[in-house]
């Protein structure tokens, strides 16, 4: 993993950035795994713009990733490393011994010829492998994790996040997330090994604003410059900050808390993320 600074030959290459793709072995995706993918520009199925600040953009091809790891048991080689435009973290291309291919996300360290597998007994706790919260030692980074069993990885996905599996009491498993919170999991759910790859991606630079347009990016308006009728922070002479920070529909921005008590889940976070 490395990154590039280029030279300022140009204003936009000036404080440019780029990635330096050691990890990438192909530029060309499976055809058999790839998906249309239609751009909404923030609109709905009426024409009127309900999100707002999205347009334009490079036309993309939804890559189809395995989250659930459900072929059990049957060891499959990587490969391909491969960019995925539709995500922060770099994606792998596996065959499988019977002759399926499936794109999984790629942890750091996987290489090309590797063999990963996934399953419930007797698999080894090795980068990229994938298996039950009750297989897996203690103390082990990991990542793609499912919140309940069979439904597939919703966390630790993006670019070099990672979980830590603390402990285990019962069915429940602790797990310490990205974003600091410590959290009981059934140990059902399974996970995989490693981190996320491109860990380098949180040190890009744009440098400059077209780069955002290319990813469906359009312009945010500052809310302190817009009128009183568009949102709570406009209005006043000049550059008025009209009070504490807060939402278009009015709810704080810092410090103000807008988990529900009363959320069933409340009862499985063991300790809430730091602010």
């Amino acid at each position: 993993m490395s990154v590039r600074k280029l030279k300022p030959i140009t204003p936009g290459q000036r404080f440019r950035v780029v990635n330096g793709y050691d990890a990438i072995t192909t530029d060309k995706p499976e055809k058999s795994l790839l998906a249309p993918k239609k751009r909404s520009g923030g609109r709905n199925s009426q024409g009127k713009m309900t999100m707002r600040y999205i347009g334009g953009g490079h036309k993309k091809k939804y890559r189809i990733i395995d989250f659930k790891r459900d072929k059990a048991g049957i060891p499959a080689e990587v490969k391909s490393i491969e960019y995925d435009p539709n995500r922060t973290a770099f994606i792998a291309l596996l065959n499988y011994q019977d002759g399926e291919k499936r794109y999984i996300i790629a942890q750091n360290g996987l290489q090309v010829g590797q063999t990963v597998v996934s399953g419930n007994e007797g698999i080894a706790p090795e980068i990229g492998n994938a298996m039950p919260l009750s297989e897996i030692p203690l103390g082990t980074i990991i990542s793609c994790l499912e919140l309940r069993p069979g439904q597939g990885a919703v966390m630790a996905r993006s670019a070099g996040a990672f979980a830590q599996l603390m402990a285990r009491d019962g069915k429940f498993a602790t797990v310490k997330l990205p974003s600091g919170e410590t959290r009981l999991v059934l140990i059902t759910c399974s996970a995989t090994i490693g981190v996320v790859s491109n860990s380098d991606h949180q040190l890009l630079v744009g440098g400059k604003a077209g780069r955002t347009r290319w990813l469906g990016r359009r312009p945010r308006t500052n809310p302190v410059r817009m009128n009183p009728v568009d949102h709570p922070m406009g209005g006043g002479e000049g550059r008025a900050s009209g009070g504490h920070p807060r939402s278009r529909n009015g709810i704080p921005a810092k410090g103000y808390r807008t988990r529900s008590k009363t959320k069933a889940s409340n009862k499985y976070i063991v300790e809430r993320r730091k602010k």
